[in-house]
């Protein structure tokens, strides 16, 4: 009932953000990759530079001549609720999702519209699940939060690894994350925005336990490592206090072929212990400097939002995420790579995460879900044929 709803909608997909560095990136890559008939907009509050995006992309894109010009204000709760109406699937790109998200989620929940975002912070995912949760159950929205480098390759990397796993067995899993490439500015905002603010967050995350149902008879959790050296892969591991083992759990706890205990823990990798102790000064120093507003807002300053590096920097930038799992007494590894992280794949993995809510048949699911809830298999697929590779690694490696 909530698809046929939809189906008689104005647009395929809009688009918040354009104007950004990273949404400019979502632009483009709708603009390629979308199929002729998908009906798509763009919106934001400043009509001069949403036609400037509109123009640069019509200059590669015949079709994007025709884009749509929406209003959409994040302080004008009308000008949102009109966009999410008139919409299947909303995607925003402004951030931090804390101080620009709350009001798009509550428009996207009470309209049954599809929202994708790229958030990394934990206290604004568990407020919105308190707040709109159960809302979007009824209208059949689906809020999928965190589609881009946060949190997508550990969220589908488990679920890629999960089924080589031996069913029905307790399974432990550990995800490494490596890279080579600059971080975007939003997602370093939302982290050091999200390190200053943890009694809020540990808040936030107590309302969510209050309210959410878990599942009978099995679970699956997030559990926090500790720095050591991984026998398996050779490198040192430098526990990661970001949302994507959270996220990664709650796909567990959604989905029965996690098994009865499912346990995920998230780490950087790096080759030397130098390095390893190098960045847990790195972890530690913006958490002190997030405490003191002065510091933050230097911090801050440093890594402007709305920018990023050229593309011949991001051509040269990488990444890999290595997932050992262990169940029954088999060992699987299993790892997830591709090319510039903070940008050009985080657009590709939001943009195919638009297109496979609208084109694909996926499963049935409503609520705040996860990328493997809401799109699992289809989504995978996609990325697969869009460069990002998910593969099994051989013993020997």
């Amino acid at each position: 009932m909530a698809e046929a709803r939809k189906s008689g909608r104005e647009y395929d997909v809009v688009l918040v953000g354009a104007t950004g560095f990273t949404g400019g990136l979502t632009a483009d890559y709708l603009a390629r990759h979308a199929p002729p008939h998908l009906r798509w907009a763009l919106a934001g509050r400043d009509a001069g530079k949403l036609a400037a995006v509109r123009d640069r992309l019509a200059r590669d894109h015949d079709a994007s001549a025709d884009l749509a010009l929406l209003h959409a204000d994040v302080t004008d709760p009308a000008s949102l609720a009109d966009v999410a109406a008139r919409t299947r699937v909303l995607v925003t790109t402004v951030g931090p999702y804390l101080t620009h998200g709350a009001a798009l989620v509550a428009a996207c929940a009470a309209a049954g519209t599809d929202y994708l975002d790229l958030t990394g912070e934990p206290e604004f995912v568990d407020r919105m699940y308190v707040e709109h949760h159960a809302t979007a159950v009824r209208t059949g929205a689906r809020l999928v939060h965190a589609c881009g480098f946060d949190s997508v390759p550990y969220d589908l990397g488990a679920y890629f690894t999960v089924p080589l796993l031996p069913p029905g067995e307790p399974i432990t899993m550990r995800g490494v994350v490596r890279a080579g490439g600059t971080p975007s500015g939003g997602t370093f905002h939302s982290f050091v925005t999200a390190l200053s603010r943890p009694r809020p967050a540990r808040q936030a995350a107590r309302d969510r336990r209050s309210v959410e149902v878990r599942p009978n008879g099995r679970r699956s959790r997030a559990v926090p490592g500790k720095p050591h050296r991984d026998p398996l892969l050779g490198y040192w591991l430098l526990p990661l206090p970001t949302i994507d083992p959270l996220v990664v759990a709650r796909s567990g706890r959604a989905l029965p072929a996690y098994g009865p205990d499912f346990r995920y823990s998230h780490f950087a990798g790096t080759q030397t212990l130098r390095y390893a102790v190098a960045g847990t000064a790195t972890v530690v120093g913006l958490g002190l400097a997030a405490q003191v507003p002065p510091l933050r807002r230097l911090v801050l300053d440093r890594v402007p939002q709305g920018e990023g590096p050229d593309e011949r920097r991001r051509d040269r930038s990488w990444f890999t995420v290595d997932l050992v799992g262990e169940a029954g007494g088999r060992t699987v590894h299993t790892r997830v790579s591709g090319g510039d992280p903070g940008y050009g794949e985080t657009a590709k993995m939001l943009g195919e995460s638009a297109l496979c809510l609208v084109l694909d048949d996926n499963p049935e699911s409503a609520g705040q879900v996860t990328t493997a809830v809401a799109m699992g298999d289809r989504l995978l697929h996609r990325l697969q044929r869009a460069g990002i590779r998910f593969e099994v690694v051989p013993d020997g490696f």
